[in-house]
């Protein structure tokens, strides 16, 4: 046989054979050492020897036979009556109809609305994160936004598989920094004076004046609660001292008096010493010693939180010379104008051009003085300021510096940047004239961001600056917004004394990144139960795979109930794809993993009442993926395969490789020992093994679960969670106990009452009630009331119930004492 028709053996040998028998025997040696399926179609050679032949080869014939069949098999129409069928073809192919895959689809504040999420460039995307400005201790308000951001990040590259050049700012130059690093300086100035009480506590008056009217014209209720407060906490102070001093007091008590005073007057103290001395402080270091320093404390809360670090990160102060460049494009493009040294933006002029558009996120907050105000800073809204623009919408792009701020050379003179520019300064030298991602805090968005798009656009002279703004929303608490310039906030240090960087993202995911999250007690307990959850089923996992088998013994046969486990793993999956692709949609993909553990849970519950092994290769698949999908959301670090890291992250694998082999000699001799002693009934080295189980392995983060009928499972778990579980186990037991000590106190005291109701005479009870009634007959049966008028028909029928029952409470008490009872 030949692909290309040529002789695939010499056939002439054949035709000297007549008999058919003899023919297929020659045939048949021909063949034994010679290759006869050389190709895929028959030969000139092959068809003309298999001619000779008028029927297959016996089966003595092993290669004849062989030869002719596959010859036959692949011949076409050599003989019209033969059976033989010709050449088989594939039928036709018909692709499955399939189904709709979820596109991911982000809410777009520019649309509000969700659209479809399309890079602009490939799979690159390119984002900008608006940062914090430096001023004092990061509180879990910007938490909210940072770890959510963080999440959204992460889905997108880890999840969604996208490549994301994250660029984040650090608001360096800033009024909130100006003028705190002043008030800190001038307070820190007046405290190494060491003031005398006297002097402290007319300071501190002087201060309140002004401070005590701000007060009384502030409206907003938020910030009118927050200096009742400062206020409430001097007047606190102020009592104690003025009666000390009035009382001629001894300096040991009036001095540390003043120290509390000036303690709770330092804000209102600060702001006091700001306004008479503030534009003395010249010296450049002083704005710069400041937020070099919460930076700094930024960095280690963001690292605590295991919040990634940004791709690049921008410092306002680094970005002077780019953005006056930035500003002189913006003028030479006509939407900028200078006024006595400062630059401000033509919000007229912009929105007039055909192709911008002022306040694409919020248009309906144009003309809002309260927020553009906020907006340009407290240093920056004198009247003097406000006259220098057109309009009252228009808002700077360069400050003319006064004295007591920092300063930078510019064309127009000694300034520096306005909050808004610097984003879009630092962002277009990074990102260019466009973006795929902007995000930050919900409360940015008018008039910061509508103030960067416009900026933004204007210089590049596009509108498409950004493609999807993302808004995290606020964060209260107690149902208030949490706020630094409000006094209204949590430290993220002090958050992390309370909970674990962990249970505070699983309380962050377990919301929608978008919407108000209430950070309360309530919260962070559905956080603290999630993750105990979670890791229960990781730890029994553990347990089920280091159960002893051989490398075939892994796999095993599934029955109904693993086809049914497997088919829920499949829809919890397909649910938390559908939901990450639905504006990365945590909430519900974290309550699709709880019902996948749940579903889990109660397969290797049932397997182990029946007494069977769970299938490991499933339900190590099942724990692997929910690892998998708590890595790409930052709620596990560590390369573990399963479940949350154990005695911290680097020596995690190390640990439990080492340790385990131990703890399971350990636990088998232990099991051991309670056998015999139960059998011997030995109490005390039951008693014994209970120890090591609930007061010895605890403090080493092991804990041991006996279960009846089966081997005891050996988990590794936190030290600090096995102490609190104890500590709560305690409690509860104290709990039952007081209770049920209770419900026998309460008991005997009834008892005791229904006794001495019994010894009460019948013809006794109604005597005592004077009140009620003024005559009675022979039995103590009361005849008349109170006020002398005879007792009704009506009343004496209830009476009359009344005494037949104390009648034979009593006989019963009687009965009783007579038995001796």
């Amino acid at each position: 046989m030949s692909n290309s028709g040529e002789q695939a053996f010499a056939y002439g040998f054949l035709l000297q054979i007549s008999e058919e028998a003899a023919l297929a025997a020659a045939l048949n040696d021909y063949l034994t050492s010679r290759s006869y399926l050389a190709g895929f179609t028959p030969s000139q050679a092959d068809q003309k020897a298999f001619k000779l032949l008028h029927r297959p080869p016996d089966a003595q014939h092993v290669h004849a036979l062989r030869w002719y069949r596959h010859i036959a098999a692949l011949q076409q129409d050599l003989n019209p009556d033969s059976s033989i069928k010709g050449k088989r073809v594939q039928p036709p192919w018909s692709p499955p109809a399939g189904t709709d895959v979820p596109q991911l689809r982000l809410y777009n504040s520019l649309t509000r609305s969700k659209e479809p999420f399309v890079p602009q460039k490939g799979n690159k995307v390119t984002w900008y994160c608006c940062g914090p400005t430096v001023y004092d201790a990061s509180h879990m308000g910007h938490a909210r936004s940072y770890i959510s951001f963080d999440i959204l990040r992460r889905i997108l590259r880890d999840y969604f598989k996208y490549d994301v050049l994250y660029c984040m700012n650090i608001t360096d130059i800033d009024d909130k920094i100006i003028k705190r690093a002043r008030q800190n300086y001038l307070l820190d100035q007046y405290k190494e004076k060491q003031p005398q009480a006297a002097q402290i506590l007319q300071d501190v008056l002087s201060a309140r004046g002004p401070f005590q009217a701000n007060l009384a014209s502030t409206t907003d209720p938020d910030k009118k609660q927050m200096l009742e407060r400062l206020d409430a906490a001097v007047a606190a102070a102020l009592q104690p001292l003025q009666a000390a001093m009035e009382s001629e007091a001894a300096d040991g008590v009036v001095q540390p008096l003043a120290q509390v005073l000036l303690e709770n007057s330092k804000d209102l103290l600060a702001d006091w010493l700001d306004k008479q001395f503030g534009s003395q402080v010249t010296e450049n270091s002083i704005f710069s010693i400041l937020p070099k320093y919460w930076e700094g404390e930024y960095h280690k809360d963001m690292e605590a939180l295991n919040v990634l670090p940004p791709d690049v990160l921008t410092r306002v102060s680094e970005y002077v010379p780019e953005i006056v460049d930035f500003v002189e494009k913006i003028v030479s493009n006509g939407y900028g104008y200078e006024s006595n040294g400062s630059v401000y933006f033509d919000t007229s002029k912009f929105d007039a051009s055909p192709q911008h558009s002022y306040a694409k996120l919020v248009p309906e907050a144009v003309g809002d003085q309260k927020a553009l105000q906020e907006g340009e800073g407290d240093l920056s809204i004198s009247a003097d300021r406000l006259s220098e623009k057109k309009s009252q919408n228009d808002f700077a792009l360069w400050k003319a510096s006064k004295p007591g701020e920092p300063s930078w050379d510019s064309p127009w003179g000694k300034g520096r940047p306005g909050w808004h520019i610097e984003c879009s300064a630092m962002a277009g030298s990074i990102l260019g004239e466009s973006m795929d991602i902007h995000g930050g805090g919900f409360d940015l968005r008018f008039p910061h961001h509508d103030n960067e798009l416009a900026q933004s656009e204007a210089f590049f002279e596009n509108d498409f600056w950004v493609r999807y703004f993302l808004h995290t929303g606020h964060l209260t608490i107690a149902g208030c917004k949490m706020s630094k310039s409000l006094k209204n906030f949590i430290t993220i240090k002090d958050a992390l004394a309370k909970n674990t960087a962990r249970q505070l993202r699983l309380a962050f995911l377990m919301h929608s990144w978008k919407d108000t999250l209430d950070y309360s007690s309530n919260t962070m307990e559905s956080a603290v139960q999630y993750e105990k959850f979670m890791n229960e089923f990781f730890l029994n996992v553990k347990d089920i795979l280091r159960a002893p088998t051989d490398i075939t013994g892994q796999f095993e046969k599934w029955e109904a109930a693993e086809l049914e486990l497997n088919n829920g793993f499949y829809d919890r999956k397909s649910a938390v794809h559908k939901a990450l692709c639905d504006n990365m949609d945590t909430r519900s993909a974290m309550e699709e993993m709880r019902v996948l553990v749940s579903q889990s849970n109660s397969y290797i519950a049932s397997r182990k009442s029946a007494k069977l092994r769970p299938n490991r290769m499933l339900v190590e698949s099942i724990a692997v993926y929910l690892t998998n999908m708590l890595k790409i959301f930052g709620a596990i670090e560590g390369s573990e395969p399963i479940g949350f890291p154990v005695g911290g992250q680097s020596q995690n694998i190390d640990l439990e490789s080492t340790v385990l082999p131990y703890l399971t000699v350990l636990s088998d001799f232990r099991e051991g020992v309670r056998k015999i002693a139960r059998e011997k009934k030995v109490t005390e080295l039951l008693q014994l093994c209970d120890v090591v189980r609930d007061d010895t392995l605890p403090e080493l983060g092991v804990r041991l679960e006996d279960h009846e009928g089966l081997p005891t499972v050996v988990k590794l778990v936190d030290k600090e969670t096995l102490l609190r579980e104890k500590e709560e186990k305690k409690e509860m037991e104290e709990e039952k106990k007081r209770k049920k000590e209770e419900a026998a106190r309460k008991k005997q005291e009834q008892e005791m009452a229904k006794l001495a109701k019994m010894r009460i005479p019948p013809c006794e009870m109604f005597r005592t009630e004077t009140d009620k009634y003024s005559k009675f007959d022979e039995t103590g049966f009361p005849t008349h009331d109170a006020e002398g008028k005879e007792i009704s028909k009506g009343q004496a029928k209830k009476l009359r119930k009344l005494y037949e029952t104390q009648e034979k409470l009593h006989n019963e008490y009687l009965q009783t004492n007579q038995n001796g009872n």
